[in-house]
């Protein structure tokens, strides 16, 4: 792709609508004409998470955005994996040559067992399949274990910038920057290698690019770097409130989740991210007992803040649910019961959201614009 295309932003379709240019010039980028609907892992309701064919099924479904969450293999790969251990999201533990790469590691304080992608080089990565994280959870997409190789980033934007060409469409990428910290302990700089992918593809300079982290430091780092991209928008998210940032915990801060809700704390983070995005949980808070609370202030206080709203995750079963929206097993599916709660966020004026199945999320914003048109 033409360098020179690093400058300007191309937009089509019906991301055209949705996508704002980033902060310039201390300018907030206006709301998106209806909320964009992030296409979680892809669709991994329907496909397991984070391969091309899961990305595939987010599109088809009406996704604006498909997500790839971000690690590094042992030869400095990006790849796309939920977390750095790969224990459940592939079939690693059925390759008896890796066997001894079994191992025990701490990531943000966490004590976690399995197979972990920086012990493995791209080649020896790639000969294993992916599985579904949940199992019998889904069923459609278990039937698709051992299918699909674990993709790098480089073979996502390929696909993405074929699968834009093919339907005309011009749907975006949202990737999240995993344990940056974590992983800078161990000689990999995140940021390094994806301001390099960001180099080498000029689709990225072109289609609308969210780049999420839980950290603070590499959103403000990518800031600085990224800010002549018009296309480029930087998105906060959010833990638990006692939780914090890793960055913050490793350099002594006492910051945490909590702190950075409040309107002073938004305030503060529209000064080098354009969205800040909680689980769905902090907008809909969920009752002692296990039912839905009225909405939060958290939408209103991040527009007051200059700041676009986003939150994850909905997911169609019933253990995901909030218990007054459930109508059956727990791991029975739940269209209508998840429909009513993206509603809920829409109608507070949330301006995107993620999702296991980009189809319901589409239902959910149609709906709501039909709702409008008939008001």
């Amino acid at each position: 792709m033409d360098a020179s295309f690093s400058r300007r932003t191309v937009l089509a379709g019906t991301a055209a609508l949705a996508m704002a240019p980033a902060v310039r010039g201390g300018t907030m980028p206006r709301r998106p004409a209806s909320p964009l609907v992030l296409g979680h892992r892809g669709a991994c309701a329907l496909r397991p998470e984070h391969t091309l064919a899961s990305y595939e099924r987010a599109i088809a479904d009406g996704a604006d955005f498909i997500e790839p969450d971000l690690v590094p293999t042992k030869d400095g790969h990006l790849v796309a994996r939920h977390e750095p251990n790969i224990a459940d999201t592939t079939d690693v533990a059925d390759h008896p040559e890796f066997a001894d790469r079994r191992a025990t590691r701490v990531i943000d304080g966490q004590k976690q067992d399995g197979w972990f992608t920086t012990d493995f080089t791209l080649a020896e990565l790639q000969t294993l399949r992916a599985r579904e994280r949940l199992g019998a959870v889904r069923p459609i997409s278990q039937g698709f274990d051992g299918q699909f190789p674990v993709p790098t980033l480089d073979q996502i934007v390929g696909f993405l910038q074929a699968s834009n060409a093919r339907t005309g469409r011009t749907v975006g990428l949202i990737p999240e920057i995993k344990h940056s910290t974590w992983f800078a302990s161990l000689g990999f700089d995140m940021e390094a290698l994806f301001l390099a992918a960001v180099r080498r593809h000029g689709l990225l300079h072109r289609v609308p690019l969210i780049v999420q982290s839980f950290e603070v430091s590499n959103l403000k780092r990518l800031r600085k770097a990224l800010r002549p991209m018009a296309n480029v928008q930087l998105m906060q998210l959010f833990d638990d409130d006692g939780a914090s940032p890793a960055d913050a915990l490793a350099q002594g801060q006492a910051l945490t989740y909590r702190e950075m809700a409040t309107p002073a704390g938004l305030s503060a983070i529209a000064g080098y991210a354009d969205w800040a995005a909680p689980a769905w949980s902090r907008i809909v808070p969920l009752a002692t007992d296990g039912t839905s609370a009225p909405v939060t202030s958290f939408i209103a206080d991040a527009h007051k803040a200059g700041l676009l709203a986003g939150c994850y995750t909905f997911r169609p079963e019933n253990r995901f649910l909030p218990k007054d929206l459930r109508n059956g097993p727990e791991n029975a599916r739940n269209d209508a019961g998840c429909l009513a709660l993206i509603d809920r966020v829409i109608a507070a004026g949330i301006d995107g959201f993620f999702t296991d199945d980009p189809a319901l999320g589409r239902q959910a914003v149609l709906r709501r614009k039909g709702m409008h048109a008939r008001g």
